[in-house]
C-alpha cells in the first residue's frame, strides 16, 4: 500500500464530540504523503477535498488493520476507500 495520511473532517456545527472533549468527526479520509515531509498530507485528499483545514489523525494501521482507525468505520470516507482499493 502507498504511504497515506489519515485526516479527519471535523463537523462545523459542533464544537464537541460525544464526550465532551474532542470535536466530532464528520468523515475519515486519506490522501498521499508529502514526499519531502512525509507526516504531512498533499493538498487533496484521495477524494479530491482540501487537506487544509482537515486534522491529522496520526494513526497509523497495524498489520491485518484497516487504514481508518477501527472506532471510525462508520465515517470513512468511500471515495477514498476505493481510491486506496485501486493502487
Amino acid at each position: 500500500m502507498a504511504s497515506i495520511v489519515v485526516l479527519y473532517e471535523l463537523e462545523p456545527a459542533r464544537v464537541l464530540g460525544p464526550d465532551g472533549v474532542e470535536p466530532a468527526v464528520a468523515a475519515v479520509h486519506a490522501a498521499g504523503s508529502d514526499p519531502d515531509v512525509p507526516e504531512d498530507p498533499l493538498p487533496s485528499t484521495l477524494c479530491g477535498r482540501d487537506t487544509g483545514d482537515m486534522e491529522h489523525a496520526h494513526f497509523r494501521p497495524g498489520l491485518g488493520e484497516p487504514w481508518y482507525p477501527p472506532t471510525l468505520a462508520e465515517q470513512r470516507c468511500r471515495e477514498c476507500e476505493r481510491a486506496l482499493r485501486a493502487l
